[in-house]
């Protein structure tokens, strides 16, 4: 019933639509008169807000799955099961370094364990998006500078960015 590229364009979009929805709900609430609906209603606008700012930080996380593979994230956990590439895991508490590749055409994450093992994850694997929210948790990570990498991983050529690592 939906087109298909509508449907695309929905579900990368919709977190985004939601925050801008509450956002405009809280304005409207502002607008119907009275100290009481201003008060609610501005706090529903700073939540809006936030909400906001955060969907559009992890909007270059959401990508339509173009690899083979899939990504779990779970008790703090970084798991990816490959079809026909080795997968594995990395502990969230163990990650030391985080790198941008470009190989091939394909965008990659590069996570180093402090064993230096790494773990090789494309960007447009099933459940990447749900990388954002891990990557949270690390200490003194730029979503800001992460969401920028990820935005441009696809203009560049073959190239190598580091966009985390662990203060020492």
């Amino acid at each position: 019933m939906i087109r298909p590229e509508l449907r695309i364009w929905l579900s990368r979009w919709s977190e985004a639509l939601v925050a801008a929805a509450v956002t405009l709900a809280g304005l409207w609430l502002i607008l119907r008169g009275g100290w009481f609906f201003a008060l609610v209603g501005a706090l529903v606008v700073l939540v809006g807000a936030a909400l906001l700012i955060g969907a559009w930080r992890r909007l270059p996380f959401r990508r339509q799955v173009r690899a083979q593979g899939v990504v779990e994230i779970d008790e703090g956990a970084i798991r990816y099961y490959g079809a026909t590439v080795l997968g594995g895991e990395v502990a969230l508490r163990d990650l030391t370094e985080i790198r941008l590749l470009r190989l091939k055409g394909r965008g990659y994450w590069w996570l180093r364990s402090s064993s230096q093992e790494a773990l090789l994850v494309p960007v447009d694997a099933a459940g990447a998006d749900g990388l954002a929210h891990a990557f949270t948790a690390l200490p003194g990570l730029d979503m800001g500078a992460l969401s920028a990498a990820l935005e441009h991983v696809a203009e560049q050529s073959d190239a190598v960015r580091t966009v985390w690592r662990r203060p020492d």
